[in-house]
Parts: structure tokens; C-alpha cells; sequence
């Protein structure tokens, strides 16, 4: 819980009191209680939910909902949750994460759009059960999307692209980083129905050749990002034409495209004059880099490089140094690593010790995973007490699921 909705929480319960019957809750209109449960985090509202019938009807109100990330609370949800917060929030919900939840499928992912037609950005990162049928129902009922987040979600084709090309023309952001399925035909039919792309991920999509980037420089001017990281077949050809469509280009990646000469260097330079220079930070990059070159690598410390992502692990681990010779890997103080990290080290199979101090995203629960399936591993991490909720009625409380599972 964050420090505004401490506070706040704090102050519910000092002044409304825990009774139906107290005068406040009987003289404030319903807006603005409304108003002042719009400030806290879903945690937050899970408990609130449970002090009277008052507050349950103000905490599950749907005007509550308009924002979720269900990343922190609970990662491995079940697909009947998110119809249920689908029926719960209605048109209310404009962004929901579900990142990292497994066991989320075409079958309720049906319902969430059936439901959620005002839906605006949604992360669907690593929910492998997803595939095309999911994005056929958000073309039929969220013409509103703009942001969609797609990675990891293997089984995605270019059926997918097409039906959101014809229901979701609105589309600014789209990340198909891994879903590499996709092909030339895709990206074509992509270009032509959402012309107003700003920002496209195509991380791994192997498939992917300068045809594609042709479709994108005659359809997307608004383009600013790309990411073409690892798209092995990318030329010169295709990444000039790119250039010479797309001048609103702020920032590019081509790291692992080993096709790139200097001539698209030159494309950029005349053509692209708002393409910022690149971070000189370690990032995901650097990581790929040293996966392609480094072969013999053994122990790798990337100790307070914050910028470093799972994909960045991924590319690592899937490398012949990961799978064959990698026995140390220091992450302590990386904050965007998450519990995916560890499912892509499963694969080095010489992992002798993982360290993971601070690193807030990982859980218990993902550490236990990698530790069946590498026994001998040692994994050093560090997770801070929870603060304990306030009591009600003075005694302990547990965290409520009611709005969630209801």
C-alpha cells in the first residue's frame, strides 16, 4: 500500500467509523464518498470492502476500477477472476494489466471484452494461453483499445493482426516482442488499418523481412518507436525505406540485425532528424551483445543496472554460454525484473547461484519454481516485512479477495 492510500484509509476509518448507522455516512452525497474512494489502490479497496455493507457497495462501486494491475496482487489468477472484474468494473475499466498471468485464456478474455468495451490500454505480457481468438473478440467489442501489449503470447499470428487492423484502428502502441509467428502479411494488414501507430514492438519476430518495413514507411508516418531487436532477415533495403517514410523516427532499435551497414546509417542521418542518441546505460542490448559474443562467459554481476528487463535475461539464457556454461548471475538491485527471469534461467542448466537482493518484482513463489527445478541452486534474495493492515473492530484482518472472486 502507498502512502496516500495509508493515509487515506487511515482517515476512512477514524472518521466514517465501521457502522452503517454512523451520521457521516448518511449526511456525504454518495459522489463524493465516491470521490474520495477513488484514491485508493486495489488493495486497498479489497479491505475497505469488508468493514460494512456501506462500504462495499462504495469500494466494488465500478467507477473504483478504472485502472488495475493485477501484477503485484496476485499473479496466478484464474481466467473466472478476470470475468468477474469484467462484470464488476463494465465500461467503467480503461487499463488493465495482466502481466505475467498464466492461466488466463480465449475464454474469459471473450468476456472481458464483451464487458470492458471502453477499454484503452491492456497488457496481456506472458499470458501464453492467449491466441488469436482473443484478439478476434477485441476487434469485435474494444474499438476504443490504443495500447495492447502482446509479448511472449507465442501462439499469435497474423490472424491477429488482421482482425485487429479492422476493429482497432485507434491502435497507437502495439508490442509483439517474441511472437514470432508474424510475418510480412501481418505487418502489412496491421499498416493499413491502424495508420495512426506510434510505437511498435518486434522483438524476436524472426519472420519479419524489409517487405514488412515497406508496408509500415507507406502506411505509419506517425511512427516515432521501433524495435526491430533480433530480426535477423532485416536488410539495408527495408530499413532505408523505413527511414525515408517515417520521419517522425525518435528512437530505433536494430541490435542483432547483423544485415545493417552503413547505408542505413546514412538513411537515418537524412532522414530522420528526431532520432534520439542512444542510452549509454547497460540495457537489454548490452546483454544480447554478449550472448552473441561471449560464448565462454561463466559469471555475469549486473549489480544496479536498472535498466536491465526479463528480455534482456532471455536472450542471455537461451545463448550457448546460458545453457552451457553461465553458473553465476548477480541481479540485486534491478527493478524490472520480475518472476519471468527466472523462468527463463531454467534453462541454464550450470546455475549454481542467482543473487536477487532488492529486486522488488521477484516473489517467493517464482523462486520456489526455479529451485524444483534446479535443486542445487542457491538463491540469495531479500523480501521486507509486509506492513501489517490496520485491524478492524481490533482484531487481525486478512486481505480480502471479495471484489475479485465475487
Amino acid at each position: 500500500m502507498d502512502f496516500i492510500s495509508s493515509l487515506l484509509l487511515s482517515f476512512l476509518y477514524v472518521v466514517f467509523s465501521n457502522s452503517d448507522e454512523a451520521p457521516i455516512n448518511k449526511k456525504l452525497p454518495k459522489e463524493l464518498l465516491l470521490r474520495i474512494f477513488s484514491y485508493l489502490d486495489v488493495v486497498t479497496l479489497c479491505r475497505c470492502a469488508q468493514v460494512s455493507k456501506a462500504w462495499n457497495v462504495l469500494a466494488l462501486d465500478g467507477s473504483n476500477w478504472q485502472k488495475i494491475d493485477l501484477f503485484n496482487f496476485q499473479t496466478d489468477i484464474e481466467g473466472r477472476v478476470v470475468e468477474n472484474i469484467s462484470k464488476r468494473c463494465g465500461g467503467f475499466l480503461r487499463q488493465l494489466s495482466l502481466r505475467g498471468c498464466l492461466s488466463v485464456g480465449d475464454a474469459s478474455m471473450k468476456t472481458f471484452a464483451q464487458n470492458c468495451r471502453n477499454i484503452e490500454v491492456l497488457n496481456l505480457n506472458g499470458c501464453t494461453k492467449i491466441t488469436d481468438s482473443t484478439c478476434l473478440s477485441l476487434s469485435k467489442f474494444c474499438s476504443k483499445l490504443k495500447h495492447l501489449d502482446l509479448t511472449s503470447c507465442v501462439s499469435v499470428s497474423n490472424h491477429s493482426l488482421k482482425a485487429l487492423s479492422d476493429g482497432c484502428r485507434m491502435l497507437e502502441m502495439l508490442n509483439l516482442s517474441w511472437c514470432d509467428q508474424i510475418t510480412r502479411d501481418g505487418i502489412e494488414a496491421l499498416a493499413r488499418g491502424c495508420a495512426g501507430l506510434r510505437a511498435l514492438f518486434l522483438r524476436g519476430c524472426t519472420q519479419l523481412d524489409d517487405g514488412a518495413l515497406k508496408h509500415l514507411q507507406k502506411n505509419c508516418p506517425e511512427l516515432t518507436t521501433i524495435n526491430m531487436q533480433s530480426c535477423t532477415q532485416i536488410t539495408d533495403e527495408g530499413l532505408v525505406s523505413l527511414c525515408r517514410g517515417c520521419h517522425k523516427l525518435q528512437i530505433l532499435c536494430v541490435s542483432g540485425c547483423s544485415n545493417i551497414t552503413d547505408a542505413s546509417l546514412t538513411a537515418l542521418g537524412l532522414n530522420c532528424p528526431r532520432l534520439n542518441p542512444s542510452s549509454p546505460q547497460v540495457t537489454d542490448n548490452t546483454l544480447v551483445q554478449l550472448s552473441i559474443h561471449c560464448p565462454r562467459l561463466q559469471a555475469l554481476s549486473l549489480s544496479h543496472c536498472e535498466l536491465i528487463t526479463d528480455d534482456g535475461i532471455r536472450a542471455l539464457s537461451s545463448s550457448t554460454c546460458g545453457q552451457e556454461r553461465l553458473t553465476v548471475v548477480e541481479l540485486d538491485n534491478c527493478p524490472l525484473i520480475t518472476d519471468v527471469t527466472l523462468e527463463h534461467l531454467k534453462s541454464c542448466h550450470r546455475l549454481e547461484r542467482i543473487e536477487l537482493y532488492d529486486c522488488q518484482q521477484v516473489t517467493r513463489a517464482g523462486i520456489k519454481r526455479i529451485r524444483a527445478h534446479l535443486p542445487e541452486i542457491k538463491v540469495h534474495a531479500y523480501f521486507a516485512p509486509v506492513t501489517p493492515p490496520p485491524s478492524v473492530h481490533g482484531g487481525g484482518q486478512r486481505l480480502c479477495r471479495c471484489c475479485i472472486i465475487l
